[in-house]
């Protein structure tokens, strides 16, 4: 199910706006009502009040939508704004949604609908039919009128449609059909004609002049919805064209606007989605029955990914969370799994490739590889490191996996001299002591833990300011050589001697079993020494 705040959120507010929430309420469907519909069973639903005029009908529709149980109810401005409207809405239980003016209602309840089918079925690979068979049956009606080649294209200058009309054309328009995006020297002439600050800004259609990458003139219509700027249409013709030609562009450009608005939210949902089944898993929670239908092929390692630059700490680990986003799809990595967890952002890569042939995107080595890459490239500020976690081959041992690359993101945190890339298997011996070392003074832990000769030597260090804690750790830490333990100490070796003599007569020191000599040393960094 998804919330009611989730289908805003997807929105991106450019044609919904809460005016009254209603935090963890789920949609279950999308439908119109009247205010009269008394028998209507609205349980779960969003309603979109289409024949509300007044307060007096908006109150009666919400009113009836708290006793159904409705999820939600949807007004046009004028309605959702009148007197004594918000607070029925609070008194029903109900959300209440204002509609932009300029969104078309057949085309509203589309889009979000489209949104709730996402939540819905999340893996379905086709959960709006025919949606690009419209843009691109746009595209043709927008080249008959202008007589033009068109394309559509999002706010990222990505192409999401064009005509199949291909008479007039130059080599911008073949690079940007062949290539799915906008050239970049076309984007530079753009930018310094100031082109994207007009379409940014305004609703009016222009012509943009030939010049750099650009051999022919286009003729630019913005698509807007809500104030909003979501893409353009563009048109490969050399003058303005008529009135009613561009009235009509315009009528078109609104249609195309409630499409990529539907493509955006249903894009944002699957990855929220996505996030937040991988955090599950990852965090410990219950492993999913479909994991299988939605993880790569095993076996996988989860990777924390380190801050992406100065500014992390002001955007925080979504912030993050965005760039490394956008650095991975940049690099082929179509759909990647990523979420975030406590303070780190964490990305789920497979471990195998194909042998001869380079590291297939989202794969270990690969991601390995564009760490190591962003540190080469400005080594005085590396632009994020990555830390892995064990290889696991069942979704039940994923959470093992993350916690292991939480710890090694912790060594990494604690020493830059690690590298871009660390592995738990690369860290194992310091991972295992500290481990170790957590289990006798993490929560739970008792002052019994440090029972021993450890905590005998420890209270005469206190008392006589003797330094027997750090002697024994220099003599445990180079096995018969008592001179470079000594050295380690910047003291004589019958210094140290004399003080291995001394500790025996605070506290037993069987230093020849093997096990008392592992468990001195443990407890020993257990005291930070």
């Amino acid at each position: 199910m998804v919330a009611v705040a989730d289908v805003v959120d997807a929105l991106g507010g450019g044609l919904l706006r809460t005016l009254v929430p209603a935090p963890g309420v789920a949609v279950t469907d999308v439908v119109i009502a009247e205010p009269g519909d008394a028998a209507a069973d609205l349980r779960g639903d969003l309603v979109i009040g289409a024949g509300v005029a007044d307060a007096t009908d908006a109150v009666e529709l919400i009113e009836l939508a708290g006793v159904a149980g409705a999820a939600g109810v949807i007004l046009r401005r004028g309605a959702a704004r009148a007197r004594g409207v918000r607070a029925a809405a609070k008194r029903s239980g109900v959300a209440l949604l204002e509609l932009d003016d300029s969104a078309s209602l057949v085309h509203a309840v589309g889009v979000i609908q489209g949104i709730v089918d996402r939540a819905a079925a999340p893996d379905s690979a086709l959960v709006d039919p025919g949606g690009e068979a419209d843009l691109l049956a746009l595209a043709d009606a927008a080249a008959a009128l202008v007589d033009g080649p068109v394309t559509i294209e999002d706010a990222q200058s990505r192409v999401v449609a064009y005509s199949t009309r291909q008479d007039v054309t130059d080599t911008a328009r073949v690079s940007t059909v062949l290539g799915r995006r906008v050239p970049a020297p076309v984007i530079a002439y753009m930018r310094s004609k100031g082109v994207f600050r007009r379409l940014v800004r305004s609703d009016e259609p222009f012509l943009v002049p030939p010049g750099p990458g650009l051999e022919m003139p286009r003729y630019v219509v913005p698509v807007r919805a809500g104030g909003e700027w979501l893409g353009s249409i563009w048109a490969v013709i050399d003058r303005t064209p008529p009135d009613d030609a561009v009235a009509e562009l315009r009528r078109t450009a609104s249609v195309v606007a409630l499409h990529l608005l539907r493509n955006r939210a249903l894009a944002d949902l699957t990855r929220r989605l996505s996030a937040e089944r991988l955090r599950t898993l990852l965090g410990g929670g219950p492993v999913d029955p479909a994991a299988a239908t939605w993880l790569p092929p095993g076996p996988w390692r989860a990777v924390a990914l380190g801050p992406t630059g100065p500014a992390s700490a002001s955007v925080g680990v979504e912030g993050d969370l965005d760039v490394w986003e956008s650095r991975f799809r940049r690099r082929g990595w179509r759909q990647p799994l990523l979420t975030e967890l406590g303070d780190l952002p964490y990305a789920l890569v497979t471990t195998t490739t194909e042998p001869g042939r380079p590291a297939a995107a989202g794969t270990w080595p690969w991601l390995a590889a564009l760490a190591a890459e962003a540190e080469e490239s400005d080594p005085s500020s590396p632009s994020g490191w990555v830390a892995a976690g064990v290889v696991v081959g069942a979704p039940v041992d994923l959470a093992a996996s993350a916690r292991s690359a939480a710890q090694v993101a912790g060594l990494r945190r604690d020493d830059p001299a690690l590298g871009p890339a660390s592995t738990a298997e690369d860290r194992w011996a310091t991972l295992t002591v500290n481990r170790a070392v957590s289990a006798i003074t993490g929560p739970g832990a008792s002052q019994a833990a440090l029972a021993g000769p450890v905590a005998a030597l420890a209270d005469h260090d206190r008392r006589r300011h003797t330094a027997y804690l750090p002697s024994l750790a220099a003599w445990l830490d180079h096995p018969g050589e008592p001179t470079a333990a000594a050295k380690s100490l910047g003291v004589h070796v019958n210094t140290l001697r004399h003080r291995m003599v001394r500790m025996s007569e605070v506290a037993p020191l069987r230093l020849d079993d093997p096990t008392e000599r592992l468990a001195l040393r443990l407890q020993l960094a257990a005291v930070g020494v």
